[in-house]
């Protein structure tokens, strides 16, 4: 069957209004490592998907799943040491301020979960997001992703902060200026909640910021962002689901960039590298109070043994093929290309990131730097036709989103580089 009459099935059972990848959509059927291939044998090579945290269809990873999954598979209100030893091993990763872990399917729902309890620990309800974030689609959880939602659907437990652009903002000013100067924005909104008699429960941050276009934070920032919200009484919650397990490289988690322990951390996508598995880490205060609240919280999926052999055999690839470091390396050889491409093309303005997460920014030209928002649609396109998949975001979706797996090598960055450089050049 070709793939226009897949797509005309697809819209009868699905809907035209969910999403598909490129104009014309990919019919994929397998997956090896960094490379995708679709139905007519062609292959692609992935520079965008977190999921396959340690590559598509990693044996390690198989394996784990089909064993444990031909003994036993039930929920966690059962003893089993795949769930205990999974959650001791995922616990070593952290600060030892954040003890305890809660497990579920999806980002959206550690992030559901990580709302209750900062809500229900402190007392309030206000929370803190900024102006262009995506956190999950529950109900709860898609009025605190500002780009799936509207001002009134967000209603008054919901403030939102603008996106920080340092690429266009910097100016004369230090890193310190700008991190004040943000930081202003974030007293602003609890100003606007105590105005409104409303308490502050939480920030919550994606630890790249990845929605909004994966900006340099300044140094500092972060802290002083933290530090407002804990005075007003809320906790901090950083969002890993895209940061998580390495992807920046330098250190494991994002928010370990910052110097900042959360309070809750919430995590998804690349934890089972494809299989569903998600969760929330917190501190052991909250943890309790919260579950005193709810003594019966369970989930009936969340961390069975077959997700949390998928989890263990996640961490051993990472440790064991040494794919931080990995992404640490790799990441700086990719940044230095994009760089280039930036001194060469007039129409790259900016191009940042850190490990194997990086976002080049398409401007109109390098001085009045106005998003190209229909060029970026059009490299992303052309890049597909080309067999190299990239994605884009930002507030004007001009920004080209590039996170591939994690065993990125130099070679598959060359090609990368390459296509790039000849589709900016054929503009």
């Amino acid at each position: 069957m070709g793939n226009e009459a897949l797509l005309q099935r697809r819209f009868a059972v699905l809907g035209k209004n969910s999403p598909l990848f490129y104009d014309k959509p990919l019919h994929l059927v397998r997956g090896d490592g960094v490379w995708l291939f679709d139905a007519g044998g062609n292959r692609y090579l992935d520079a965008y998907n977190n999921v396959p945290h340690v590559g598509h269809c990693h044996p390690r990873v198989v394996q784990a799943i089909t064993e444990q999954a031909s003994q036993l598979n039930t929920s966690t209100r059962y003893l089993h040491e795949n769930v205990v030893r999974y959650g001791e091993r995922l616990l070593d990763k952290f600060d030892p301020a954040l003890s305890r872990v809660m497990f579920c399917c999806t980002g959206s729902e550690a992030n559901e979960l990580a709302l209750r309890m900062a809500r229900e620990t402190t007392g309030r309800m206000g929370v803190i997001c900024t102006a262009h974030s995506y956190h999950g689609n529950t109900a709860a959880v898609v009025q605190i992703s500002s780009f799936l939602s509207t001002a009134e659907q967000r209603g008054r437990y919901v403030k939102t902060i603008p996106v920080i652009d340092p690429y266009r903002e910097r100016g004369d000013s230090s890193e310190e200026d700008l991190a004040i100067a943000y930081a202003r924005e974030i007293q602003r909104a609890i100003d606007e909640f105590h105005a409104d008699d409303v308490g502050v429960a939480g920030l919550l941050l994606c630890s790249g910021l990845s929605c909004e276009g994966l900006p340099d934070i300044p140094a500092g920032y972060i802290a002083r962002a933290v530090e407002k919200v804990r005075r007003a009484g809320g906790v901090f919650i950083s969002d890993e689901v895209q940061g998580g397990f390495g992807r920046f490289g330098t250190h494991f988690w994002g928010h370990q960039r910052f110097g900042v322990v959360p309070d809750i951390v919430t995590m998804g996508k690349p934890m089972g590298n494809g299989h569903p598995l998600a969760a929330v880490v917190a501190r052991e205060a909250l943890v309790s109070q919260f579950t005193d609240r709810n003594p019966m919280y369970f989930n009936t999926f969340g961390g069975n043994p077959v997700s949390c052999a998928a989890g263990m055999a996640v961490l051993d690839v990472l440790e064991e093929e040494g794919l931080q470091e990995n992404a640490r390396i790799v990441g700086n050889y990719v940044l230095n290309g994009l760089r280039r491409l930036r001194a060469k093309h007039e129409i790259v303005g900016d191009a940042r990131g850190s490990g194997l997460f990086f976002a080049l920014e398409l401007v109109q030209d390098k001085q009045g730097k106005q998003p190209a928002t229909a060029v970026a649609k059009h490299v992303v396109s052309e890049m597909c036709r080309r067999r190299v998949l990239i994605s884009r975001i930002g507030l004007h979706d001009n920004i080209l989103k590039i996170r591939p797996p994690m065993p990125f090598s130099t070679a598959h960055a060359d090609q990368l580089l390459d296509t790039l450089d000849a589709v900016l050049g054929s503009l």
